[in-house]
């Protein structure tokens, strides 16, 4: 039983190392980041202030302030965009080879 319990860890080490990608370890303990793909610092410029813009409407039912934003349009593409750069496929991979491996 220990041989196959030692070959399972083995199998998960060489899946994590595979897998699990969207999430860079920092120097500090239990810290993170992720990272995303933009052209420059303008288009992060735009990232941020359409996703507070679409925060602050989702947020703010008065329509007076939608009306004053109308001319400020909020690029949801963008958005979007890098919401998939951000989303971990790998990670969802990992979990069914792991689920694979429990079911063994």
């Amino acid at each position: 039983m220990e041989t196959n319990e030692t070959e399972t860890l083995a199998r998960l080490k060489r899946l994590t190392a595979q897998y699990l990608t969207t999430l860079k370890p920092t120097n500090k303990a239990n810290s993170h980041t992720v990272q995303f793909k933009v052209v420059n610092y303008l288009e992060l410029g735009c990232v941020i202030t359409d996703m507070l813009k679409l925060c602050i409407l989702a947020l703010d039912n008065d329509m007076h302030k939608i009306e004053e934003m109308k001319h400020e349009s909020i690029n949801v593409s963008l958005i979007l965009e890098t919401v998939v750069q951000m989303f971990p496929l790998n990670e969802f991979e990992f979990l069914s080879y792991v689920g694979e491996i429990v079911e063994e």
